[in-house]
């Protein structure tokens, strides 16, 4: 038997009742009680129904709401609850039977309207609770971001941030209670921050412009994107080494042996629904990690201090697996013993005993083992010569 939902989810804009569809007007007007944010109920028309304030933090208004179960209840939302909206958290709670949903226009759609940006070519990204590195690989001349902000001090603080990575020319639209009565729209460019001050809920419209470095689409980012103390996969060896993982959607890495972290961010960014974790035992490394990690974007690392095999118990399962340090045979059947059959597995190789593990890998489970040799040209008295790196035996099968 179908679950009849008892949660209504209104989407309600700053236009209040006026924005509102029939159903949503009559979902209201038949409710017995009305959650939402103190701002959305202060929009309301007179209506029968209870009306409960939402709690901060959000959390705390599920327990509250949970309490209510079987009764009929809407809650208010912003604009498009499912476009970084509560609907997302709402139906990992209660289950999708448990509710129905009519939305109303996003902050997106009305920012976009107004501004006349193409919706389908404008990258919209919720920072509320999210750093704006976030925006970090979106930063290329041209391109054009949407962004919801906390609230209005956050205004400055997003300039402030553009104009010291180097897009201070971008140009910047502050866009104010749109579609309500007290609607702003101010333009600037970040570098020049003026008006203010800005109230919630504010979104900012980035038409990006500027001379700062543009982090590339594909792997292999130059090494001076990194913080490092000399333990790094460098460039065209981590491009070949991404290759080789083949990050697809969704999938997890475990990166054994972190260094500085660069193949586990470029593994995150190659895609915003990858997952990655670090494992590194040194603290100071750590902090080089994490910091790589936010400068680019990639702050949703997961960093585990410890070493393997040990450390890797208890971590949720990977897709892939890449050993850049530490390998060892006790590694390696470790890895055998935790992991399901048919991971994806790449491991780097420098020293003669580390080579040594990684032919008899591949003579018995197969895969495909390589030597990668590489010279650079280096200055050699008034001319010019090719000085050899260590090289790379890689081996990329599945276990």
């Amino acid at each position: 038997m179908t679950e009849t939902p008892w949660i209504t989810i209104v989407g309600l804009g700053e236009d209040g009742p006026e924005g509102l569809t029939p159903a949503s007007l009559a979902a209201l007007q038949s409710a017995e009680i009305i959650m939402g944010p103190p701002r959305h109920l202060s929009l309301l028309p007179d209506l029968t129904a209870k009306q409960i304030a939402w709690p901060v933090p959000f959390a705390d208004g599920l327990g509250m709401l949970s309490e209510l179960s079987g009764r009929n209840v809407v809650v208010l939302a912003s604009g498009d609850p499912f476009w970084y909206g509560a609907g997302s958290v709402l139906v990992r709670h209660f289950g999708r039977n448990a509710l129905r949903t009519i939305p109303a226009p996003s902050t997106f759609s009305r920012a976009a309207a107004a501004l006349g940006w193409p919706l389908e070519r404008t990258i919209c990204l919720g920072l509320h609770a999210a750093p704006f590195t976030r925006m970090r690989t979106s930063l290329h001349p041209g391109a054009r971001l949407l962004v919801l902000l906390r609230d209005g001090e956050a205004v400055s603080d997003l300039a402030a941030w553009l104009t010291e990575v180097g897009f201070g020319a971008s140009a910047l639209t502050v866009l104010e209670a749109l579609g309500g009565p007290s609607e702003r729209i101010t333009h600037m460019t970040a570098d020049q921050t003026t008006g203010g001050p800005w109230s919630h809920p504010v979104c900012a419209a980035i038409d990006v412009a500027g001379d700062g470095p543009r982090i590339p689409a594909t792997s292999g980012l130059h090494d001076a994107f990194y913080e490092s103390d000399g333990v790094m996969t460098k460039r065209a060896v981590r491009a070949m080494t991404l290759s080789a993982l083949a990050p697809c959607p969704g999938e997890r890495l475990w990166d054994i042996g972190g260094g500085s972290g660069t193949i586990a961010i470029e593994w995150l960014l190659a895609h915003p629904r990858c997952e990655a974790i670090t494992i590194e035992p040194r603290a100071d490394r750590i902090a080089l990690i994490r910091a790589n990690a936010a400068a680019l974007g990639a702050d949703r690392l997961t960093i585990t201090q410890g070493k393997a095999p040990g450390a890797l118990e208890d971590l949720p399962v990977p897709d892939a697996i890449f050993v850049g340090g530490g390998l060892s045979a006790d590694l390696l059947d470790a890895l055998d013993k935790a992991v399901p059959s048919g991971t994806r597995v790449v491991a780097n190789a420098v020293t003669m005993e580390a080579e040594a593990l990684l032919a008899d890998l591949h003579a018995r489970r197969g895969g495909e083992l390589i030597r990668i040799e590489m010279s650079a040209v280096r200055a050699l008295g008034e001319k010019r010569g090719w000085e050899a790196a260590y090289p790379i035996v890689q081996w990329s099968g599945r276990l």
